[in-house]
């Protein structure tokens, strides 16, 4: 493990002269000093643009191929982690097990933290292998410090078995950033509390955590333009919006109204069916099988049906 000297160089554990009067100020001026730090998060984010795409091409061939999405990380990094795995199978109505996240100290590390358990190596190596990550899966090694020993050993695991292995951290030429083959470095500087990664760190993370699954999801054709195609209308709220996906995706050349969109989407049984019936003049079992040949790829489809 490294010392306390080691871990004093590190940017995200820099102290910010700009804030070092914070609980002197206003409650006002304290807030502008904060919203100003975060104003810088996105720009920082843009710098990594290039790798994030690549991150996001390469995940995305991996699904094409039977492959998973597994996010492995500690405290703040882990637990944005599992967020953005649990949000994407309700969003874009895909298994939960393509996602999987994995955060140091288990589920119950989500609600009380558990910071001893982040430095053994071991344990993410081991509690990757009882996810049963395989060659064909990709790993997210998420750590604003960029040296948590949970998540190198999680990245050392997968690329033994030769996942996809990418590092997603706040700080330059990182420890985990050499043991992945992608690395994405969103460098967003000193904390307003010196050393609370929770802050621009968990932005900047969330960030990109956001763009790759998004990114991955509509590589992989569960977006139809801007709309969520693959979405399951499992409430009163999702039903409307499935209602109002399928009239935009029809479009103003043979636009329907709201209860022809709702007989539409009983009748199909999903919203990316309906679409295919009423734009392509198909019954359900047809549309259904045309949607099958392209793997469910609904703009694939209707560029060549």
């Amino acid at each position: 493990m490294e010392t306390n000297s080691n871990l004093a160089t590190l940017l995200t554990e820099a102290r910010n002269p700009r804030s070092e009067h914070i609980d002197e100020l206003p409650t006002l001026d304290m807030l502008r000093l904060i919203n100003q730090e975060d104003a810088k998060v996105a720009a920082a984010v843009a710098a990594v643009l290039p790798q994030i795409a690549t991150a996001v091409d390469a995940i995305a061939n991996r699904f094409n191929e039977g492959g998973r999405l597994f996010y492995t990380g500690a405290g703040t990094s882990g637990r944005l982690g599992v967020l953005d795995a649990s949000e994407c199978p309700p969003t874009f109505s895909v298994p939960p097990a393509l996602f999987h996240a994995l955060i140091a100290g288990g589920d119950s590390a989500l609600r009380r933290s558990s910071e001893q358990s982040e430095d053994s190596p071991e344990q993410g190596a081991a509690d990757l292998a009882a996810a049963d990550l395989r060659q064909q899966d990709a790993l997210i090694g998420i750590a604003a410090s960029g040296r948590t020993p949970y998540v190198l050993g999680a990245l050392a695991h997968a690329r033994k078995l030769g996942a996809l292995t990418i590092a997603l951290t706040c700080v330059p030429n990182s420890p985990i950033a050499a043991a992945a083959e992608i690395s994405i470095a969103p460098l967003t500087g000193p904390e307003v509390l010196t050393g609370s990664t929770r802050m621009k760190a968990g932005t900047a993370t969330k960030l990109v955590l956001n763009m790759i699954s998004t990114g991955v999801m509509i590589k992989t054709g569960a977006v139809y333009g801007n709309l969520m195609v693959n979405m399951q209308p499992t409430n009163a709220k999702l039903v409307d919006r499935a209602q109002r996906i399928i009239m935009a995706a029809i479009g103003p050349e043979d636009p329907i109204d709201q209860s022809t969109a709702a007989s539409l989407l009983q009748k199909s049984g999903s919203i990316k069916t309906a679409i295919v019936m009423q734009k392509l003049s198909l019954d359900r079992p047809t549309a259904e099988a045309k949607l099958a040949t392209h793997k469910g790829n609904l703009s694939a489809l209707l560029r060549n049906p």
